[in-house]
């Protein structure tokens, strides 16, 4: 994309800052790339030997864009056959590219920030996730910050009210992902009952392309765990890796990638709240390094 250039290497340099804030405005891959390439393309038409803050600058036109990308990305979501879950990412050392090494936001929030308004979500990613100032992004979204202050304000007290749970730390995250998948393969349906809260809630995003992707959410303690039982299929390895910064489990048959399971847990960590299953094969490529054989964890195990 880019020559050994003076705006090149600027680029190259905020990149990764640039690919997290703009994935966690948007929650695809591919739409994140797209709006990097608008803004390389902004950067190079530009005299950056005159830009003084080449980092602000370019943040402030890659939001934008981003926010331009909505509209197209609203209409796709409402097209979308069954639950729309944002694309997973594995993150932490083992991750293929620096990119997603960045701010991590977990699937069970950028759930959340599907609820907020474009302009709320910008906000909140910008000021809660990346710790700019309210005058900085009223700068960057030609706004005063009183209205930075004010939308700033409303998005927290939305996620508050629908994510009030504190982060589980992770290790205990990992025990109970060990031995949900544990009670799932092992079909140990009154273990798994006891893990799961009384209205848990599964998620399968299939896209219309998986059979493990329903058109709907599944309610309730039996129902899902009957459902995980009766979908944790053999023949497959199922691996850990930290993905969107939680432990996590993905499914590979044949060195392909099958599915991406997310557990959220209660604030106490003892019981399973919601499950995000992500199976579609469009939403798998930061997966696809990270087959068994060239994996940097022990396989969960093989079936």
């Amino acid at each position: 994309m880019m020559g050994e250039t003076p705006a090149a290497e600027a680029f190259a340099g905020h990149r990764e800052l640039l690919f997290s804030i703009v994935y966690n405005m948007l929650g695809t891959v591919g739409d994140t790339e797209d709006v990097l390439q608008e803004t390389w393309l902004a950067w190079a038409a530009r005299d950056v030997t005159g830009i003084a803050n080449p980092r602000a600058y370019l943040v402030r036109v890659a939001v934008n864009q981003a926010l331009a990308h909505q509209s197209a990305l609203r209409r796709r979501k409402e097209t979308y056959p069954g639950p729309w879950l944002p694309e997973p990412l594995v993150t932490g050392p083992d991750a293929a590219e620096p990119a997603v090494r960045g701010e991590s936001v977990s699937i069970a929030l950028l759930v959340v920030l599907e609820t907020l308004t474009p302009l709320e979500r910008a906000v909140f990613v910008l000021h809660e996730v990346f710790a700019y100032r309210h005058t900085e992004i009223a700068a960057m979204l030609d706004r005063g910050p009183a209205a930075i202050r004010q939308i700033a304000h409303r998005a927290r007290e939305h996620v508050r009210a629908r994510r009030p749970r504190a982060r589980v730390d992770r290790r205990t995250h990992r025990e109970v992902t060990e031995r949900f998948v544990a009670a799932a393969f092992g079909g140990d349906l009154p273990a798994l009952m006891e893990m799961l809260a009384p209205d848990v809630v599964l998620w399968p995003d299939g896209g219309g392309r998986s059979a493990a992707g329903g058109p709907r959410p599944i309610r309730g303690r039996d129902k899902v765990a009957r459902v995980v039982v009766a979908n944790a299929r053999g023949g497959v390895d199922v691996r850990y890796h930290q993905v969107n910064g939680d432990p996590s489990v993905v499914v590979f048959a044949e060195d392909a990638p099958l599915a991406v399971m997310v557990l959220d847990l209660e604030a106490g960590g003892e019981q399973v709240r919601d499950i995000y299953v992500v199976s579609n094969p469009d939403k798998l490529g930061s997966v696809l390094g990270h087959a068994p054989e060239g994996g940097s964890e022990p396989p969960a195990r093989r079936s």
